[in-house]
């Protein structure tokens, strides 16, 4: 039997010190110092075999934030471990207590195809493997061909098509050999929900920045730009995903998917739920009101249907501890779960085949304030996302 846990952590914005990333924003020395130092502390905390970093725009910084981890983590097992041959020094409290170090772990990186000059910078995103990896991990952003994803008026005529060539950041894709399996790993960050304008030909920047002079409505069709981005962006993920479904490979997809468990996008992702009884449905070739599937063709249907699915680590959670105080981003006083961990059938209790299940879900989210108050005041150098950990048992 092995245990492992897989974790998500969107850093927000990991450079080093005195480089510009966005317009007009970089780190002091000393900033970078208190950035590392809260940064060192999580993944202390964490202590997760599996990592999936979000906003990453150096490597090595993130090496060097991983680095200090390692170094209060060794501090601290001198400090509270027993010596080996000490008669109480293999009690179950003392793994709790210890921290292993990544000095022997692997580390994928992958830089944002779209990364510029400084003050326009983009992250990337990395993975981190106790486990290291059975190949090189894959980045997905230039697609080999553009996506085309054609509409059509309700009236039926052509209502042409919205392209997508490159996404806005890269998937990082990871096979990684876990006891006697190899889970491929999704580390992702889809768009954000900030709109998406169009700057004239000749302008310094879209009108719809302007504040000065509030367009609602088209900052709303901003948002819906990238709404739009987000889902596509969805849609390669769960191409990537079906790929590895399909030849029966165990699949963890985690990161910032900017948007909840029931968003579209996230459905995207995750797949559709088997529909009750597909016996009481129409067929898609109905010749009367009575002509339906069949029974067998229901089961059928239903064995397609949950081959693909995926499931969020966080609802099996909730339904498993009957609490739903989960949250991962705070933000104008909302609270809300934008980071997800989705497991295949693979890791689902009630799947006959399953090969493991999950036994625990962590979330440290005790950093995260939105601001509004002054008893809660904002902090910009901590992430503005709570980190998530599914705690796995393989079983076969």
């Amino acid at each position: 039997m092995t245990r492992f846990t897989i974790a998500s952590f969107n850093v927000k914005n990991l450079i080093g010190p005195d480089r510009e990333f966005y317009q007009f924003m970089s780190y002091t020395p000393e900033e970078y110092a208190w950035k590392k130092d809260w940064m060192a502390n999580q993944i202390l905390s964490l202590d997760a075999d599996i990592v999936g970093f979000q906003e990453i725009f150096e490597e090595d910084a993130l090496r060097d934030v991983i680095a200090e981890a390692d170094r209060r983590g060794i501090t601290m097992n001198d400090a509270v471990l027993p010596e080996r041959g000490t008669s109480y020094a293999k009690k179950a409290i003392f793994r709790k207590l210890g921290y292993t170090p990544y000095s022997d772990a692997a580390l994928a990186f992958a830089p944002n195809a779209n990364d510029g000059a400084p003050g326009q910078r983009r992250p990337g995103l990395a993975i981190l493997s106790r486990f290291g990896f059975t190949e090189e991990p894959e980045a997905i952003q230039s697609l080999p061909a553009p996506l085309h994803i054609p509409f059509r008026e309700l009236t039926g005529e052509d209502a042409g098509h919205y392209t997508v060539t490159r996404l806005s950041r890269p998937i990082l894709k990871a096979r990684i050999p876990v006891g006697d399996r190899v889970i491929t790993v999704f580390n992702c960050h889809l768009k954000s929900k900030l709109g998406e304008y169009l700057k004239p030909a000749g302008n310094e920047f879209a009108p719809e920045q302007d504040l000065t002079r509030y367009d609602a409505s088209g900052r709303a069709m901003g948002a819906l730009r990238a709404a739009v981005r987000r889902m596509a962006e969805a849609w390669v993920l769960r191409r990537a995903i079906l790929d590895e479904l399909r030849q029966d490979r165990p699949v963890m997809v985690l990161g910032d998917f900017n948007d909840g468990e029931h968003a579209v996008s996230s459905e995207i992702i995750s797949g559709e739920v088997p529909f009750r009884n597909y016996s009481w449905m129409l067929r898609h070739d109905a010749k009367d009101y009575n002509d339906r599937y069949s029974r067998d063709e229901n089961l059928k249907i239903t064995e397609a249907v949950n081959a693909v699915h995926l499931t969020s680590a966080e609802a099996l959670f909730v339904q498993k501890s009957l609490r739903d105080m989960v949250y991962t981003s705070a933000f104008n006083g909302v609270y809300e779960s934008i980071d997800q961990i989705f497991l295949s059938r693979h890791f689902h209790p009630q799947f006959e085949g399953k090969i493991g299940e999950m036994e625990y879900f962590s979330v440290f989210n005790d950093h995260l304030t939105d601001g509004s108050h002054a008893e809660a005041p904002y902090n910009k150098l901590a992430s503005d996302h709570g980190q998530i950990m599914a705690h796995m048992r393989l079983t076969r």
